[in-house]
């Protein structure tokens, strides 16, 4: 394949997937929606259930974990010896892939301590 041919097959790929990906979320939220209906519970309880908050708690988290990570990367790229003048792109993808998910652990632990308060009352 010649460099033509792949510029142009790229974005329809990329854009084909995009639409798949956001149909099969519809399809399958649809069909649990209608699962739920099927044995007489309440869609939209259970998504007030699952919460705005403990979404908010994720998102929040992880975007700390990776703007500390973005931050650490940034000093250790900008601070030591041996890594001055390299291209150091790896640096700034493991630090941010680390503290985002050490981010993510931190939102489950915590999610998971409330679930368990919550079944003691």
């Amino acid at each position: 394949m010649n460099a033509q041919t792949l510029g142009v097959m790229i974005p329809m790929v990329v854009c084909t997937g995009m639409f798949a990906m956001i149909f099969g979320i519809v399809y399958l939220r649809n069909r649990e929606r209608m699962a739920m209906i099927e044995r007489g519970m309440n869609p939209r309880k259970n998504e007030e259930n699952s919460g705005a908050l403990s979404s908010i708690l994720t998102w929040g988290l992880l975007l700390i974990g990776a703007g500390l990570g973005l931050f650490l990367a940034y000093i250790l790229d900008s601070t030591l010896p041996f890594a001055k003048g390299q291209d150091n792109t790896a640096i700034y993808f493991a630090l941010i892939a680390l503290f985002g998910g050490a981010g993510l652990y931190l939102a489950y632990h915590i999610q998971r301590k409330e679930i368990r308060k919550q079944t003691e009352k």
